[in-house]
């Protein structure tokens, strides 16, 4: 994902990896648009850890997007469809 998102390749959006923020860390974000992207395993389904993070990320205005791994792998022009909807939603 970061080979697609990196260098403003997106839209000429920036975004960030890795990104620490309060207590957690982002997998990517983007604070002109604050868009999160979250790349998850199959040990994130229905975590109550990731509800909470969300809502505490949104009172800070972000939107959360959330992708499995296997549709970023399997997908990828599906998922970033899907990102540039939200970035332009934004």
């Amino acid at each position: 994902m970061w080979r697609l998102l990196r260098d403003r390749r997106l839209s000429t959006v920036k975004f960030r990896r890795q990104v620490p923020f309060k207590n957690y860390i982002l997998d990517f974000v983007c604070f002109e648009k604050r868009l999160v992207i979250e790349i998850d395993g199959s040990q994130h389904a229905e975590l109550q850890s990731d509800t909470r993070r969300d809502a505490a990320l949104a009172t800070e205005g972000f939107q959360i997007a959330r992708y499995w791994n296997n549709d970023v792998l399997q997908q990828p022009a599906a998922v970033l469809e899907d990102i540039l909807a939200k970035l332009s939603a934004r």
